[in-house]
Formats: structure tokens, sequence, C-alpha cells
């Protein structure tokens, strides 16, 4: 569906009176060297991209692949048009799941089409944020381009902040007395951190390049540098993120293997325990007429009482060791 399609004019919008979706009417609007106009799109059918890629001259090729939107982040050359894929996230906290979804710009001279795949990263609120700021919204479509940048990137902060949280969590789990199962969830964050530098590194190069005013408007520079600049923290905060996640399961590992042998401990001792006490019942179980002690009157309480001894010493022997 169209979500919006708007005329700006001198950084400032222009009020129209007609429906959004009256694609001609906006377009037409176009009177200014200046002017240019903005299409917002959320999983549009074929036939309303169709529209819009016939009326802005979209490359067919671009058009298929933000149709299909399961493409990488990457930014393309068409003539004198620009094509550039982001990939969107948003963190699922109660299944440590990073969703993703998709937003494909088309930006030429005079325009910028936006088109929005999935339920995350509604551009509602960039675009209100950009029109208060009309000392940005002047640099023309560099200026929506940097502001569906800038928003993206602050969610790519967000899912870090909230990623960091869980690792702590899982940190403190590996290293509490308590045992716990931490392997799958330590395997589920790295998958999720994956996925996110999918999301995150194909775009570094990019915006390097928008920060130098190259493919932009040279004044828009600037502000494609602060875009850079946090989606290097981010990338930093992923690698930091991997390797903590790296350390905690070697050290899960290890914690495994020293309960393991602390259990192998307790069993010998447990059966220490059990075969001391059974070495004399079996000897004084033997059917033999010519024993120590065998008609003596307190032969019986005797045995006992070594039975008791022997699982006394063998229990002091493991206690003192460690081992229980």
């Amino acid at each position: 569906m169209i979500v919006d399609n708007a005329l700006y004019r001198d950084g400032r919008r222009v009020e129209l009176g007609c429906e959004p979706g009256d694609l001609t009417a906006v377009r037409g609007s176009v009177s200014e060297p200046q002017d240019f106009t903005w299409v917002g799109l959320h999983d549009p059918t074929g036939e309303e991209l169709a529209r819009v890629a016939e009326l802005y001259g979209l490359h067919e090729l671009a058009v298929e692949d933000a149709l299909s939107a399961h493409q990488r982040p990457k930014v393309e050359r068409y003539a004198d048009s620009m094509f550039v894929v982001l990939k969107t996230l948003w963190y699922v906290d109660a299944q440590d799941a990073v969703e993703t979804g998709e937003i494909s710009l088309f930006v030429g001279p005079g325009f910028i089409v936006t088109v929005r795949h999935g339920e995350g990263a509604s551009l509602t609120e960039a675009r209100r944020r950009l029109e208060a700021n009309s000392h940005v919204l002047v640099h023309g479509p560099s200026a929506v381009l940097y502001a569906v940048c800038d928003d993206v990137v602050d969610r790519y902060e967000d899912v870090a902040n909230s990623l960091q949280e869980d690792v702590d969590e899982v940190e403190e789990s590996v290293f509490s007395d308590t045992r716990t199962n931490d392997s799958a969830r330590i395997y589920v964050l790295k998958r999720e951190l994956a996925e996110m530098r999918r999301a995150v590194l194909p775009l570094r190069e990019p915006m390097n390049r928008f920060a130098t005013g190259n493919g932009v408007h040279t004044e828009a520079g600037p502000y494609f540098r602060d875009v850079a600049d946090h989606l290097a923290r981010v990338a930093d905060t992923i690698d930091t993120l991997d390797s903590l996640l790296s350390t905690a399961f070697d050290a899960h590992l290890a914690q495994i293997s020293i309960q393991q042998n602390d259990d192998t401990r307790r069993i010998s001792a447990a059966i220490g325990l059990i075969a001391a006490p059974t070495l004399v019942a079996g000897i004084y179980g033997m059917n033999f007429d010519r024993m120590p002690e065998l008609h003596w009157l307190y032969g019986y309480p005797w045995a006992l009482g070594l039975m008791l001894l022997s699982s006394l010493t063998v229990f002091l022997i493991s206690k003192r060791s460690g081992w229980l």
C-alpha cells in the first residue's frame, strides 16, 4: 500500500490537497528546480510498484529486487538514479531473536521512493522528524536517504543494547555457583549476532562513501558521517559480544568438565563407602568351619563394627580429599 506521498519545496512539505494514491497529481505538482517528491510504500503489490516504476522511470531489475524483498544490503547505480537496500532489525527478548525486515530506496533527481517490507521500522516517525528539520530537508532526496539510514542504524544500536543485556545474563549464569545449561542460549545468541552482522557490515563502505559526499548532496556529507560513526560503533559491539560469547562458551565447557570430575569423585567415594563393608560381609559370609572369631560370642557385633569402621575410614579419607 502507499503509506504517504508528498511534495517538498525549500525544506517544507507542500500541502496539495490530494490523496497519497494520486501519484500523477503529486508528481505533476513539481515546478521548482529544488522540488522533490517522497513516495512511501509498505509491502506493495506488483501493480502498485509497477505504477510507481512507470511514473518515475525506475529500472526493472531494481524494481524486481524491491518487490522480492530478499536482498542483501547494497547500493547500486542505474543511470542517473541509485538503488539502496537496508536491512531493518528489531529484537524479540522473549525468544532471544533478532527479527529482520527490509527497506528499498530509489533515489533519483527530484524524487525518492521507499519500499518497506516487514512489521518493524515504520518510517512515519522518521518522516515527521525530517519535516521538523527544514535545514536538513533542503538537501533534497539525500536528506530523506540520510533520515532513513539514521533511523535504521539507531534501531541497530537498540538491538545491540538488548543483545548486550542478554550476553551479560549468560556470563552471570555461566560463572554462577549453580549448575546451568547455557550452551543452547549461547548458540542462539551467536546466531542472532551473525544475522545482525549480515545487516550491518555491508553498509559500512557505502556510508563512508556518502560521508565524503560521493553520490549524495555535498552538504549532506557530515550527516552521513554521523551515521557511519554509529554504524562503526555497532559493528564493534557485535565483534565484542561475539568474542564474549565464545569465551563464555569455552568457560561453560570448562565448568562442565570440572562438574563431571566432581561427580566422578563423589561417585567413587560413594562406591568406597559401600565396597568396604561389603568386603567384610563377603569374608564372613564364606562357608568355612575354621575362620577367626567364627564361633566367638561377640563375632557378629565384631563384624558389624568392622563394617562401620571401614565405612567411616573411607568417609574421612574422601572428606579430607574433597571428594565429598
